[in-house]
């Protein structure tokens, strides 16, 4: 007799993930369901993957889950406090080494290159028949600011660093090691106007937080260098769209790289998408590597919760005793 789990994806988008965890964990069940299903598909669940899904107050208490793992490191929409009176964990997949990170890095990477080199411009002179223009630029001798120096913003560095730039990192505490193979200008939060001043390009790879809510909003884009490009690949809220679409009308912003928004889906006709930028569905980790190295951990904290012991990368202590969820154990063949 073992107990079979009823494990969660919230999210139907992501058909690579449940066949893996389905060949990694053969002896639970995997089910999937669109994020707005979430609060209707509970019944019996153990296990929470919430993806972009809400879990909040109401799902937490209406489910019998026990264990909240995300599909990455960001748990924005996941209210700890109350997981914890409910006894249940909540645990994320850090990016560095899952294959997360170095995935999102590379978009940041993609966005920068195409950008400066002018492609939605290039792609329709080539429709044109119009050859040898547009002009671009090169990464070489530019300076990029980088805020957030986590997992991913750490994975962009070093893959920058070849293109012969300057890096500039921000984050909460400048005072932290740097990766000895890195070779960037550390500031604070509180110095970010000296960071953003001199940069070609700004790139958002922190988490949103209260704190830095709307980060780029009309006045922190008046303290970035005309010309420069802007990068998000982090979360939508950090994000003022109608200031950066300002901004991008009177060329103050040369162009913007934007994976991630407030609302998801987005609107396609919002007026910044008549701007020189370039978007993408959010699907900065949506990759092979990163699909492999997720889901193994994800498997592990399932095997982990199975047998009782605190899961990995977990994030909240819990007082009481933890939720094993209401699955009954199912007799497995020999």
């Amino acid at each position: 007799m073992i107990r079979v789990l009823k494990i969660l994806l919230c999210n139907d988008s992501y058909p690579p993930v449940v066949e893996r965890l389905r060949t990694l964990l053969p002896e639970h069940e995997i089910l999937c369901c669109h994020p707005s299903a979430t609060e209707d598909s509970l019944d019996g669940v153990d296990v929470v993957i919430p993806s972009v899904a809400q879990i909040n107050e109401r799902v937490l208490e209406r489910g019998s889950f026990g264990l909240v793992n995300q599909l990455g490191v960001g748990l924005d929409n996941v209210d700890i406090e109350v997981a914890t009176r409910c006894g249940v964990w909540v645990a994320r997949v850090p990016g560095a080494g899952s294959g997360n990170a170095e995935s999102v890095a590379e978009l940041a990477v993609m966005f920068m290159l195409a950008l400066c080199r002018r492609y939605l411009e290039a792609r329709n002179n080539l429709e044109n028949s119009i050859f040898f223009k547009p002009s671009g630029r090169s990464l070489l001798g530019k300076t990029v600011c980088v805020i957030g120096f986590g997992d991913i913003g750490i994975e962009l560095a070093r893959r920058l660093i070849p293109f012969g730039v300057q890096i500039k990192a921000v984050r909460r505490r400048p005072q932290l090691p740097t990766p000895s193979d890195i070779q960037a200008t550390m500031y604070g939060m509180d110095n970010l106007q000296e960071a953003l001043a001199d940069s070609d390009y700004v790139v958002l790879a922190l988490p949103e937080t209260n704190e830095n809510k709307n980060i780029i909003n009309r006045q922190s884009i008046k303290l970035v260098k005309p010309g420069a490009y802007l990068i998000n690949v982090a979360r939508g809220g950090l994000v003022d769209l109608d200031a950066l679409n300002e901004a991008l009308q009177s060329g103050h912003i040369a162009g913007a790289g934007l994976d991630v928004f407030v609302e998801e889906p987005t609107d396609p006709t919002h007026p910044i998408f008549k701007q020189n930028v370039l978007a993408t569905p959010h699907i900065g980790g949506n990759t092979d590597a990163s699909y492999l190295g997720i889901t193994a951990a994800i498997a592990e904290n399932v095997r982990r919760f199975e047998r009782g012991e605190t899961p990995l990368n977990v994030v909240n202590s819990l007082t009481t005793p933890h939720r094993k969820g209401n699955r009954l154990t199912a007799e497995q063949p020999s």
